[in-house]
């Protein structure tokens, strides 16, 4: 099997993240019943909600059900929590999503809120699928598309949400060794360029080193914002990455739905990438043919080796995503 065939797309990237650090949560606990023994207090919007202007909605938009076949899905933006953006004119289009996936896109939920979140959803969230198409003036952020998505799905399903600040089980991401790095972990400079529109057509990934694994060090995404797959080294391994993202970025990524918090103390914003060998049943998907390289570095290992950084367990507050209310679209 050539090295093109163990790419995986982001999500199962994002699964098999979660798999590796599978090992580490059975000391965490952190289940839903959990998390809503805790204590709530009520906390306000993200700021990134504010920064991007406030409540905004779609000149205009449609949404229909799609019950044709579950074929591939599509849209002419990538819908994940990161920064990669196509600008498009105010145009959004998606086909053939479920609502879940709206919704994680409008409220850009992240993998550490993502495992309290599913567990609060009735079954036809994640499984009937819409199509939407909706309209702004002007030529609108990724951040400012999420809140239009926001007002439409008040609009046509109800949603009605909250958050809520709760102590619970946690990974706090740490330095290593204090004063020391990975090779693969780099602080940015804050006037080198970094675009968030892809360069090549997605799901198209960054191409792979032409040296060995151990010269992995500069090579990242070709896009920046968002964690992304790319090609590893080597068959039977996994990597991935991201360019110009901050460290409470980087720890909700690494922990792939688990509940992932900084407490590295680093700041500003950084180029990461990451390559391991997953062990088995570590959230691939199924019927994969994925054949792990025995010689590859396990999670924990290229954690340390790469990056410079260890997960360990603790606790910490952290901010819940709750849906108050959501109901299914009309019959037309």
């Amino acid at each position: 099997m050539g090295s093109r065939g163990n790419f995986l797309p982001t999500k199962a990237l994002a699964l098999a993240l979660l798999g590796a650090t599978w090992a580490l949560l059975w000391q965490q606990s952190l289940t839903a019943a959990s998390i809503a023994a805790q204590s709530p207090s009520q906390s306000p919007a993200p700021d990134w909600q504010i920064a991007a202007g406030g409540k905004m909605a779609f000149d205009s938009a449609s949404v229909m059900q799609n019950t044709t076949p579950p074929y591939r899905s599509s849209s002419n933006f990538p819908l994940g929590a990161g920064d990669v953006y196509i600008p498009n004119g105010g145009f959004f289009r998606a086909s053939n999503f479920p609502l879940v996936t709206y919704i994680l896109f409008a409220y850009k939920i992240t993998p550490a809120q993502e495992q309290f979140f599913f567990s609060q959803l009735p079954k036809w969230v994640t499984t009937e699928r819409f199509d939407i198409r909706a309209r702004a003036e002007g030529n609108p952020t990724k951040d400012q598309m999420r809140l239009m998505m926001q007002a439409l799905l008040a609009d046509r399903f109800r949603l009605a949400v909250h958050y809520e600040t709760r102590r619970v089980p946690v990974f706090a991401l740490l330095v290593d060794q204090p004063g020391k790095l990975g090779p693969l972990l780099q602080k940015r400079s804050d006037d080198s360029p970094c675009p968030t529109t892809p360069t090549v057509p997605s799901p198209f990934p960054s191409p792979p080193p032409a040296a060995p694994p151990q010269a992995l060090d500069s090579r990242f995404p070709d896009t920046c914002g968002g964690m992304l797959p790319m090609i590893p080294s080597a068959p039977g391994r996994l990597r991935g990455g991201a360019r110009n993202v901050s460290m409470d970025f980087i720890a909700s990524s690494l922990t792939g739905g688990g509940s992932g918090v900084e407490r590295t103390g680093l700041t500003g914003r950084f180029d990461f990438a990451m390559e391991f060998a997953p062990q088995y049943g570590a959230g691939l998907p199924p019927n994969s043919n994925f054949q792990r390289d025995p010689t590859g570095p396990t999670f924990i290992e290229a954690l340390k080796e790469e990056l410079g950084l260890r997960l360990e367990p603790q606790t910490g507050e952290v901010d819940l995503f709750i849906i108050d209310y959501v109901e299914q679209l009309p019959a037309n």
